[in-house]
């Protein structure tokens, strides 16, 4: 049964909400480690675990967690979306804004939407054959690699050392 507008509406607004409190609190997570307040750190990654939780719900009710294979297909097309629409008509208007930063980061975040839909296409491609793979991401633009870091970023030619092991 499809849920009233309404309430769908309100729904995507609480999921939203509760995804950016759950990035923001490990943000603040990261500066209280950073500030050497360990027990702070934890009590925001405390919260932030709950909050991730009240997203996953919400996102629930919106929308559903299909077979494999589809959710493959949905992640690369959302990424195609991403990649050749949404974030083209972002960096016009952060361009025509003088809105230098933020140009940076959508061209960035284009950029590395495109590679998430290669890997997305390489996994269905291959989805019987499970290769294994270790993937990294750039900590600084997301950038992602499948089995070892470059020695910088393509995107934002950050350094080997700030790409992250996903385990």
């Amino acid at each position: 049964m499809k849920m009233k507008e309404r309430t769908a509406d309100n729904v995507h607004t609480a999921f939203v909400g509760e995804a950016k409190a759950h990035q923001r609190l490990l943000m603040f997570a990261e500066k209280a480690e950073e500030e050497d307040l360990p027990q702070v750190a934890h009590l925001f990654r405390a919260v932030a675990a709950a909050e991730g939780v009240h997203s996953r719900r919400y996102f629930a009710l919106l929308e559903s967690v299909a077979d494999t294979q589809t959710n493959l297909e949905r992640a690369f097309q959302s990424e195609t979306a991403v990649n050749g629409v949404h974030y083209p008509k972002m960096l016009q208007g952060a361009e025509e804004d003088g809105e230098k930063a933020a140009a940076i980061v959508f061209s960035q975040a284009r950029d590395v939407e495109a590679v998430h839909a290669k890997l997305y296409k390489k996994a269905l491609d291959h989805l019987i054959a499970e290769e294994s793979a270790e993937y990294y991401v750039c900590t600084i633009c997301g950038y992602t690699v499948e089995r070892k870091p470059p020695e910088t970023c393509p995107v934002c030619n950050a350094p080997k050392s700030k790409f992250k092991k996903v385990d």
